[in-house]
């Protein structure tokens, strides 16, 4: 560590991985070099491997009596890694998997996404959200040749190709490989995408680069062959303070960015605060742990913090087998007593007032064009419709990336990307390059926070065709009401909540509605008054079984009675429907007073 050969960055990676291997040490039932012997030694007696933490806890649940759900049943049996050949024998015959292979599949990123469509979703991994042009050209040309076409933005800063045949399958991976993207352990019970600050290393007000760090983890991930199979599903992000929230508090790890000043228990710098246990489909977001740790400490902190999981969390009950309830079990003090058996040593507690915290993240800054922290520099969000990209639009885009910036593509949990380095020279013609496209760099408020998960076309869990009537919702509001303000609408398919719509202005949760004359169309719950970061909220239901085709009408009666009855310009909608009650808001969406002006424009 002392080599003044290394950079910064080479460092942080080098001592990261030196904790880490410490920690795989202690969990193999290895002595370390430094804390006690063995964290985990009663964990690992009997079972030998990386598997042994999973077998293991596994038998707990079996010796007190109780049965272990389908996957587990299916992972116990043989590890959904080792099972590629099997793969490669489908693909041949043109077959998809069936029953538990369906679940072991999408260890490798592919995902049998049937009756919705026959055909394999891949989902890729991306640490940050980042890619270069030569990957965003090749998931292009692969989404040409063996998908449909076109590649989705994800709600984890990601993108997900669409109608893989079953022969196709195996090439679609091979070919991801070769670019670099190695999306093992991409859906089923694994770790799934680590999220970082989208504007990080240009962003003016960021206190961290949290690239590294999400790069370092997802390389340990991929090594690491015991962070696979874990209960349930699992979500990790870095929020180095940039002016674009990457909800943090919505994951079950969040690490979120504070500085401490000079006269605390802990030496002055830049640390970050651990959250824990955040899952707003659940209706929770993620807990301050009271602790804070060094950039070179997140790795294995991590680590230890899914390991601890990984034994406690639920083997028979696939409803309840998400960190949260480990933690209303146990509650965090524990938790955290047994992340530091892992480690070898304590984590300081500090509390929330003695940290520095950066400014509140800003709601449009990712869309539109942007001063980075170097100079003459901009970067620019690009509006996508609902996370939608064609292959031309995403060659394109790269093309506009390599001429005018520095070859860097950034995802956002947004659904939308950035475009970063560009001159201020280059800013019209960045403008006229998008809107060729098809796309645009500006949108009005209603777009700029539309989100929209999969939907009925691609998903056999959700219950409507969400991103379709994503897209008629804003049509009809752009037609009729201008905002001053920003206004997020989140339309999510199922309970899962891929699109968060707890934490919208305005979430939509897809059902499916009974007509007068029996007839079932496709509908929504309508909540109001979600919000994130250092305005968290859970939405409240204010009304249920809205036919789709009603929804745009009834969101632009609601947001018509707020525009004409707010407090002045500075309050917000998700503030104006916290001050009136559910009952009141729902009147609101039914009828629409008639002292009220329609089409108000505020500003």
């Amino acid at each position: 560590m002392n080599d003044p050969g290394f950079t910064e960055e080479q460092k942080l990676y080098l001592e990261g991985f030196t904790s880490g291997f410490e920690i795989a040490k202690k969990y193999r039932g290895l002595p370390g070099l430094t804390g006690p012997a063995s964290a985990s030694s009663s964990v690992t007696t009997g079972t030998a491997g990386p598997e042994a933490i999973h077998i293991n806890a596994q038998n707990r649940f079996l010796a007190a009596g109780k049965q272990l759900v389908t996957e587990e049943k299916a992972k116990r049996e043989r590890h959904p890694l080792d099972r590629w050949d099997e793969f490669l024998k489908r693909a041949e015959a043109g077959e998809f998997p069936k029953g538990t292979d369906v679940f072991c599949t999408k260890f490798f990123g592919l995902f049998y996404v049937a009756p919705a469509q026959d055909s394999y979703m891949c989902r890729l991994r991306l640490p940050n959200g980042i890619l270069n042009v030569h990957q965003l050209r090749g998931v292009a040309d692969l989404a040409e040749r063996f998908g449909g076409g076109y590649s989705h933005v994800t709600t984890r800063a990601n993108l997900q190709v669409r109608e893989i045949s079953a022969r196709d399958g195996p090439a679609f991976l091979m070919g991801l490989y070769e670019l670099g993207i190695v999306n093992r352990g991409a859906g089923a019970d694994n770790i799934r995408n680590i999220t970082g600050s989208p504007t990080t290393g240009i962003d003016p007000q960021e206190f961290i680069d949290t690239f590294p760090l999400t790069r370092a983890l997802h390389h340990y991930i991929l090594n690491h062959r015991e962070l696979y199979g874990l209960p349930r599903k699992f979500n990790i992000a870095f929020d180095g303070g940039g002016r674009i929230s990457v909800l943090e508090d919505t994951n079950d790890i969040g690490f979120a960015a504070v500085r401490i000043p000079e006269g605390k228990t802990v030496p002055p710098g830049v640390y970050f605060r651990v959250q824990l246990g955040g899952i707003t489909g659940h209706k929770d977001f993620a807990r301050d742990a009271g602790v804070v740790i060094t950039p070179e400490q997140c790795i294995p902190v991590a680590a230890a913090i899914v390991r601890v999981f990984i034994d406690r969390g639920d083997r028979t009950d696939r409803t309840r087998a998400r960190m949260k309830y480990v933690l209303d079990h146990i509650g965090i003090e524990e938790y955290l007593k047994e992340t530091e058996k892992y480690l070898g040593y304590a984590l300081p507690r500090i509390p929330l007032n003695d940290c520095e915290h950066p400014p509140a993240a800003q709601r449009n800054a990712h869309i539109g064009f942007h001063p980075q922290k170097q100079t003459e520099m901009f970067y620019v969000g690009v509006a996508l419709p609902v996370g939608k990209l064609t292959v031309a639009q995403m060659r394109g885009l790269a093309d506009i990336a390599e001429r005018f910036g520095s070859g860097t593509i950034r995802l956002t949990v947004w659904q939308n990307l950035l475009i970063s380095d560009i001159r201020a020279a280059d800013i019209d013609a960045v403008k006229q390059a998008i809107e060729s496209l098809g796309l645009h760099w500006s949108a009005s408020s209603i777009r700029a926070g539309l989100i929209a998960c999969t939907g009925s076309t691609g998903c056999k869990f959700s219950a409507a065709n969400t991103k379709y009537h994503a897209e008629r919702i804003a049509e009809h509001i752009e037609q009729r009401i201008v905002f001053d303000q920003p206004v997020n609408i989140h339309l999510t398919g199922c309970h899962h909540s891929c699109a968060q719509h707890y934490i919208g202005d305005i979430g939509l949760l897809a059902c499916k509605v009974s007509l007068d004359d029996e007839q079932e169309v496709e509908g929504y719950h309508l909540y109001a008054g979600g919000g994130y970061g250092s305005d968290r909220h859970l939405a409240v239901e204010i009304r249920r079984n809205i036919p789709a085709g009603e929804a745009p009408e009834v969101i632009e009666r609601l947001l018509h009675v707020y525009l004409a009855n707010r407090r002045d310009q500075n309050e917000s909608f998700a503030e104006f429907s916290r001050r009136h009650t559910a009952e009141e808001l729902a009147h609101y969406t039914v009828t629409e007073p008639a002292a009220l002006p329609r089409g108000v424009a505020a500003g």
